[in-house]
C-alpha cells in the first residue's frame, strides 16, 4: 500500500499509540524538536502526558504539519526501531 506519509500515520495511529515505547517516544520528540518540526511548547505539552496520550499528540501534531513532517517522523521511527517500524509497515 502506497499512501502519502500523513495518511500513512493516520493508518498506523492506533497500533503506534498502543505499542510505542516511552523511550522511543521521547527520542522521537527530541528528534522532531531538533529538526524544527515541533516547537518547545508542543514538546513540553506532550512530555507531561501519559505515554498513550503523548503518542497520540505526536502523531496528530506531526500529521497536521503535512507530508514532509510526517515523512520525518516515519524516518525517525525507522532509524530508532527497525523491528517496530516493520510491524507498522513503515520500513
Amino acid at each position: 500500500m502506497s499512501l502519502p506519509p500523513d495518511k500513512h500515520l493516520l493508518f498506523i495511529r492506533k497500533q503506534f499509540v498502543d505499542q510505542v515505547s516511552d523511550s522511543n517516544l521521547n527520542q522521537l520528540l527530541d528528534s522532531l524538536f531538533q529538526q524544527g518540526i515541533i516547537n518547545m511548547e508542543e514538546m513540553d505539552s506532550a512530555r507531561i502526558k501519559p505515554r498513550a496520550d503523548r503518542a497520540r499528540d505526536v502523531i496528530d501534531v506531526v500529521r497536521n504539519k503535512g507530508e514532509e513532517a510526517s515523512s520525518s517522523l516515519i524516518d525517525g521511527l525507522r532509524e530508532l526501531d527497525p523491528y517496530f517500524s516493520e510491524t507498522l509497515h513503515v520500513s
